[in-house]
């Protein structure tokens, strides 16, 4: 055998008795719930079933889908049966891919709308779903015309339409502490996007995070198992209905997934997509514990974690995908990998990865790849290297969960019950249980009195995320960032600002919304509305708890207003517990409001009294984490777990906290270049080719002779922004991190370069280059940027960078930008993320 093909069989051989099946020496079932010698040896990431508990699977074998099943499978070719093991995103995925392939699903990433418009109107996703169900169905050439399934992030609601009703993120739901609100949440999510004509959402997120760095952690209702098991149930079933449920979409249900398994909230340093260096008793009751009640509520389908446990990516990791979650546990739905999480598998690439379908991954979550996947698993299969039997097995767990779906036997999307009913999207009963929602989920950590507003108050409201709908609902918000919006994406909701104001005025008062706190009549009281910018997965991982210093603009604010007599509620927009003592400190009320999506009017419910000044709902709302003492959570805890103030218990006396002194931000790693420097540890070098040696540490400055010019000039702040000015010749502008950084992880996640820059000069033809270990590789990327009066964010996406060779795993200079001849251009920012203004294309 090859080195790779024996790389595989061997993989088969241990996956197949790694599970502790009836083996002469293996401990059984029934044996001491402790590893035995001989299974500890089999080394780190590797689990021991026995020890895991069992659980109960509920759906009852239906003896009619059965044998449809048996019958497909004997006359699927195998080009079919692959096909259906699958899935590609919209925007890399036609329906005659699907028609041709056989692919079994498609789904919608974060940022992929029908027809390549990622703010497509709802008609449009439900147009492109029958286009995709006619596709799969067709029969004319010959096949047997399997219905293929279509999977979105509706994570707080159907949160990828405009329009639709968008819910607290998870841990605001977390604080609320109410399992029925959950099943509602559940059950009006399954009904919006039943009007879409999507089948399946890739919720809940079960993950129970245990550092707050991770930039999924508001994805995870609590950092406390119990918390979160309690939840889970409860909103399988509200999106699925009851636990045996079937013919789901005759019911108004969709196919739900439990996420990520297994420990994505254990990752070392709250690396997303990092490694959890956990025990096994840990993963076991920490984090496994609530896929017992996902599983107990029928739950159809499980999506494995991009997340590595002792050094072993899940996605390829036998002993718990198939060991402990299908058998020992019973798991009888089918297992999804997440986005191209089969290629950082351990000898995989994106475009092969058969080691994932032995291991127990059942469909392939390859958005852009899933034709080389594709090609992949039929090849393999074919030359006998993967088991016809696995192949089989995943093909009848995928077919079992479509009829229970009742896929085979449903009309065409927009044939279907609730199918276009436009009305249901953000509909009056949704958008109540979510304004009750936000009011569950607030949390008080300070009143001295100023709470509740009383009638007549004359109010101001400041922050520049007091008016911000999309800021209040945070990534995973039309987008998958959440960024680039405005409050026009969002018929039907309501800001802050307007659930203050139609309060205040209820009660015959007025308001005034000013975000810098400058006012025309001097208020009774003010609001201050700051906290976090949307962000999703790793783009979110900070190195320490607390904000850019940009985003604490607003507390000078509060200041002001303090100095001025005015007293001040401070209210918090944040997707985790941050250090705020500053704003703890000068605020006379602090409210923690986290991501409350888009019905603004559950924190007014609760701040203003009512006629009389009395309470019209209370604060019940307690954090579902630790709050921070200071940056990191390991030097203390200010506020535990479980926390909250009522107006019953709201502390008049006040005992100043200590406070940190100013720091440069929390320590994000996506930022490379800001306000005129690199950041901590990176340098800025200037050269021409074979003498890029020149470190720019002070401006103004020469370089090349004399041939550049770099000079400080002012850009958001005085001097946040360097110029290079170029007489002659060629010029490179390089930028190194201390050391080389794998930037694969972002590349999959589709990020971008961002260069926030202004072009003084005629259009700027340059070249974008990254460098390995020192030398340049791949080739360069071309680039035109135009005459400019204002700065300008370009983004480049990294994937053109590995398509052009570099190798994204070790990255020596992650920027440079060369020139030939004059050029005249400011460079603001550089740094990863999404939200360019203008995307660059990739030749």
């Amino acid at each position: 055998m090859s080195r790779r093909l024996d790389g595989i069989f061997l993989y088969s051989v241990w996956a197949t008795l790694a599970f502790c099946v009836a083996a002469p020496g293996c401990a059984q079932a029934g044996d001491a719930a402790t590893p035995s010698a001989a299974s500890a040896q089999r080394g780190a990431g590797i689990a021991h079933p026995q020890i895991w508990p069992k659980y109960h699977w509920p759906v009852v074998p239906d003896d009619r889908a059965e044998a449809r099943i048996k019958d497909l499978l004997s006359r699927m070719t195998l080009e079919e049966k692959v096909g259906q093991l699958v899935q590609g995103d919209i925007a890399f995925t036609t329906p005659d891919d699907v028609r041709k392939y056989h692919l079994g699903s498609v789904l919608s990433g974060g940022s992929s709308g029908p027809y390549g418009n990622d703010l497509a109107p709802a008609p449009q996703w439900l147009k492109l779903a029958d286009e995709y169900w006619s596709a799969s169905t067709d029969t004319a050439h010959g096949g047997v015309g399997i219905p293929a399934l279509w999977g979105i992030d509706a994570v707080h609601g159907h949160s990828n339409i405009i329009g639709a009703t968008l819910f607290p993120h998870n841990i605001g739901l977390g604080a609320a502490h109410d399992p029925a609100l959950i099943e509602r949440i559940g059950a009006a999510t399954a009904a919006e996007i039943r009007v879409t004509g999507q089948e399946w959402t890739f919720a809940p997120t079960v993950a129970v995070p245990q550092d707050y760095r991770w930039g999924r952690a508001y994805e995870g209702y609590s950092s406390d198992p119990a918390l979160v098991s309690a939840y889970v149930g409860a909103m399988v079933r509200g999106l699925q209905g009851p636990p045996a449920q079937t013919d789901l979409l005759a019911h108004g249900k969709v196919l739900a997934s439990t996420k990520h398994f297994l420990a994505d909230g254990a990752t070392t340093n709250g690396v997303d997509q990092g490694d959890a260096a956990i025990s096994e008793i840990d993963l076991r009751d920490i984090h496994g514990a609530p896929y017992g009640p996902a599983i107990e509520n029928g739950v159809g389908t499980v999506m494995a974690s991009f997340s590595s446990w002792q050094g072993h990516k899940m996605t390829g990791n036998a002993s718990l995908l198939t060991g402990v979650l299908k058998q020992r546990m019973g798991f009888g739905g089918f297992v999804v990998s997440d986005w191209n999480a089969h290629g950082q598998v351990e000898g995989c690439t994106n475009a092969a990865c058969p080691q994932a379908l032995v291991a127990g991954i059942d469909m392939y979550m390859a958005p852009d790849t899933w034709k080389s996947v594709w090609e992949n698993l039929v090849t393999e299969t074919r030359a006998g290297h993967i088991a016809m039997a696995r192949v089989d097995d995943a093909v009848a767990r995928i077919l079992r969960v479509k009829f229970r779906v009742g896929l085979f036997d449903a009309p065409r999307p927009s044939a279907r019950p609730l199918s276009g009913d436009w009305a249901l999207l953000g509909a009056p009963d949704h958008r109540a249980i979510a304004r009750e929602a936000v009011r569950k989920s607030l949390v008080l950590l300070k009143n001295t009195g100023v709470l509740p507003f009383r009638p007549g108050i004359r109010l101001l409201v400041a922050g520049d995320a007091a008016n911000d709908i999309a800021r209040q609902s945070g990534g995973w918000t039309i987008s998958w960032q959440g960024t680039g919006l405005t409050n026009a994406q969002f018929p039907g909701a309501t800001s802050l600002w307007q659930g203050l104001a139609q309060a205040a005025h209820t009660i015959g008062g007025t308001a005034e919304l000013s975000p810098d706190g400058q006012f025309t009549t001097r208020p009774d009281a003010a609001v201050v509305v700051f906290g976090e910018k949307p962000y999703a997965e790793f783009q979110g991982d900070r190195a320490s708890l607390q904000l850019d210093a940009d985003l604490t603009a607003p507390w000078a604010t509060i200041r002001r207003l303090k100095a001025a007599g005015i007293p001040v509620v401070a209210v918090m927009l944040t997707g985790r517990p941050l250090y705020v003592n500053p704003a703890l400190n000068l605020a006379d009320a602090f409210v923690v409001a986290w991501l409350p999506g888009s019905e603004g009017e559950g924190l007014a419910d609760v701040l203003f009294g009512d006629s009389r000044g009395r309470p019209r709902f209370g604060f019940s709302g307690t954090l579902p984490a630790n709050w921070p003492l200071k940056a990191q959570i390991a030097d203390g805890v200010l506020y535990p777990r479980g926390y909250g103030l009522t107006y019953a218990s709201s502390n008049r006396q006040w005992a100043p906290l200590a406070e940190l002194a100013a720091t440069a931000a929390g320590g994000d790693s996506r930022v490379w270049f800001a306000n005129g420097v690199p950041a901590a540890g990176w340098s800025l070098r200037v050269g021409s080719p074979g003498d890029d040696q020149t470190r720019i540490s002070a401006v103004p400055a020469k370089a090349l002779d004399g041939r550049m010019t770099i000079a400080a000039t002012d850009f958001k702040v005085q001097e946040g922004a360097r110029r290079f000015t170029v007489t002659a010749g060629i010029a490179n502008l390089l930028l190194d991190p201390p050391g080389p950084i794998d930037l694969a992880r972002e590349t999959n996640g589709d990020a971008l370069v961002l260069m926030t820059l202004r072009n003084f000069g005629p259009a700027l033809a340059a070249r974008l280059e990254m460098r390995c270990t020192g030398k340049v590789c791949g080739t360069a990327v071309p680039i035109t940027v135009p005459t400019s009066d204002h700065y300008v964010r370009y983004g480049l996406p990294l994937r053109c960078f590995a398509t052009h060779g570099v190798d994204m795993h070790a990255i020596s200079t992650a920027f440079a930008i060369g020139t030939s001849g004059p050029a005249d251009y400011a460079l603001g920012e550089i740094r990863i993320g999404t939200d360019a203004d203008t995307v660059l294309p990739c030749p």
